[in-house]
């Protein structure tokens, strides 16, 4: 079993930045796609970012391409986000999840993942 925990949101003016970290615990974060989803109030959740198990392969939304970057530390556990550029649109709880390998094209699924942070809060001012 896999648990993940967010931090680094906060509230931030707009054109500012943020990095986002996600904790992961259990000795199998290194073979998983971890991902990036944000959901505003009375949205769905949708995704942000995805990086593969060697770091190497990453995928984008379009509303993030460009601004956002996301990495991790496989010795560390922990995966990034780095928001630069943030929008009001930007605003929204950040989740970091977790799930077995999987293709470009499924990591951007909310379904495929197996485990899910508690989410960190984002907020853009204008």
């Amino acid at each position: 079993q896999v648990q993940l925990v967010e931090s680094g949101g906060g509230l931030v003016q707009a054109g500012g930045s943020l990095r986002l970290s996600c904790v992961a615990s259990g000795r199998t974060f290194s073979m998983y796609t971890m991902g990036w989803f944000r959901q505003a109030p009375g949205k769905e959740r949708k995704f942000v970012a995805a990086i593969n198990w060697d770091g190497r392969g990453t995928g984008y939304a379009d509303s993030a391409k460009g601004r956002f970057t996301i990495s991790r530390d496989n010795a560390k556990n922990t995966v990034y986000l780095q928001m630069n550029s943030l929008s009001p649109e930007d605003t929204a709880v950040y989740y970091c999840a977790s799930g077995r390998p999987m293709t470009p094209a499924q990591a951007m699924g909310v379904m495929k993942y197996d485990y899910w942070g508690q989410g960190t809060q984002v907020t853009v001012s204008s």
